[in-house]
């Protein structure tokens, strides 16, 4: 286990959480496939496969679901971060793991499932995306609340060039965001966009100088990890449940989120705050 310093920009939205916890030493746990670290109310999960520009295979998957559970069931943490390398946040799926597979082999295996589990963490996680997000490397990206881009990221779903299609979830995650024209352009012809094209299409949230991504996407967790924790939640719930249901369920839904954070004490210290015109202090009850 190592420890480093780093330096956060505050800003006065997040004066009661603010990036100063970036300036903590992190706890900092290497496995196999990716690193770990524990900023204060951060999570950030670094894959590392640098000879593969971290293609994802079974096991780098398997680490990231076992790490992504244990955040969500750590209450210092209140977001999460996933980023890559300089070069490729992941530049797919490993060809050579899955090469000379068959029917029956992927059936038994039922491979990629364990990234099926990522819908199922509470806590919001955000990709921070530089260089090459293309295959399952996009599509793990997808599979994030919201992406933040490098402005020399490159995002596509090539397998149609293998001879095969996306697996991880790419039509389906993709087409919802994007809607039919462009995901069937991008996935029938394997052709990347870059982060300008993606944020106008509305795959990145935000796309920021390459020697500011991780910063940014660290300070936009410290943000949301400042916030009152069961509204965090609640407000993840109500926008993956808009893309699961029609506009009538889904404000009934949101109604009901809404009227259940009224049993929270972030409301009362929220609103509270509010009026005194102070930051809130929110204890996450």
């Amino acid at each position: 286990m190592t420890t480093s310093k780093a330096k956060a920009k505050t800003s006065p939205e997040s004066a009661n959480t603010d990036a100063k916890a970036t300036a903590a030493a992190p706890e900092r746990t290497a496995l196999e496939e990716i690193i770990v670290e524990r900023r204060e109310s951060v999570g950030l999960i670094t894959l590392n496969r640098p000879k593969s520009l971290n293609a994802l295979n079974l096991q780098l998957a398997a680490e990231v679901m076992q790490t992504l559970k244990e955040f969500d069931a750590d209450d210092r943490i209140g977001a999460v971060v996933i980023t890559g390398s300089p070069r490729a946040f992941a530049a797919g799926a490993d060809i050579e793991e899955m090469a000379e597979k068959h029917l029956v082999d992927l059936l038994a295996g039922d491979i990629f499932a364990d990234w099926d589990q990522m819908r199922f963490i509470k806590k919001p996680v955000i990709a921070a995306v530089s260089g090459f997000a293309l295959g399952g490397g996009f599509e793990l990206a997808l599979m994030c609340d919201f992406i933040i881009a490098s402005n020399d990221a490159q995002f596509g779903l090539p397998e149609i060039r293998l001879g095969i299609l996306p697996g991880i979830g790419g039509s389906q995650r993709l087409t919802k965001s994007i809607g039919k024209a462009l995901a069937m352009d991008l996935i029938l012809t394997g052709r990347t966009i870059g982060a300008d094209e993606a944020k106008e299409s509305g795959i990145v949230a935000r796309v920021v100088p390459t020697e500011d991504l991780l910063q940014t996407a660290l300070e936009a967790a410290h943000q949301i990890a400042g916030h009152n924790a069961p509204a965090v939640t609640m407000a993840k719930e109500a926008v993956n449940y808009a893309l699961e249901s029609t506009l009538t369920p889904g404000v009934q839904h949101e109604r009901r989120l809404f009227q259940a954070a009224f049993a929270t004490d972030g409301q009362k210290e929220g609103m509270a705050a509010f009026i005194a015109k102070r930051a809130p202090v929110f204890r996450n009850r």
